[in-house]
């Protein structure tokens, strides 16, 4: 007998061409080692010779710039580094890690800053009673290094954290995505 045809969930999101044109041409750059391989100093053309060009740079105050490698929306990994005046690379990081989350600070850390440091989120969304809303940045990754979560960030209407917590992420867990 043969299986029925899966049909999509109602409520859920359909990806993009693109985005999973992204994800997978990045995750097929990882099997070929990781960002977090290239020694710091490396020239930036070299690693966008290899990586391709960044998701998002962001110019610092010093005349370097802040480069992010990118998988959202649909992955769960992002990469970051800063590149010097003299186009060099510091140390590139895995930026999705509950390690760089811990160092957003409530009430000072703005949607900018978010941005510059995680990259694009995966969702933005807004929730909350019509008098009271707060605009969501959601970020896809592994929480603790094994569990599929989305950490989310409240943003009051001046842009600025006011709040984040993680939780699962329903795209991975049918159940959710029934709720």
């Amino acid at each position: 007998m043969r299986s029925p045809t899966p049909r999509p969930v109602p409520g859920t999101a359909r990806p993009s061409l693109r985005a999973l044109a992204a994800a997978a041409a990045l995750l097929l750059l990882a099997g070929c080692g990781s960002m977090t391989d290239i020694p710091a100093g490396t020239p930036i053309a070299e690693v966008q010779a290899r990586y391709g060009a960044p998701t998002l740079e962001c110019p610092m105050p010093d005349g370097g710039r802040r480069l992010v490698w990118s998988t959202q929306p649909m992955g769960q990994y992002a990469w970051s580094t800063t590149a010097s005046v003299d186009g060099r690379v510091d140390e590139v990081k895995q930026a999705l890690t509950d390690e760089a989350f811990r160092q957003v600070e409530i009430g000072t850390w703005n949607a900018e800053q978010l941005r510059c440091h995680f990259g694009p989120p995966a969702e933005s969304s807004l929730v909350g009673l019509p008098s009271s809303r707060s605009r969501v940045w959601s970020y896809r990754y592994r929480q603790s290094g094994a569990w599929n979560s989305l950490m989310h960030f409240y943003l009051s209407e001046d842009g600025r954290v006011v709040r984040m917590h993680a939780g699962p992420d329903p795209m991975y867990d049918p159940n959710l995505r029934e709720m």
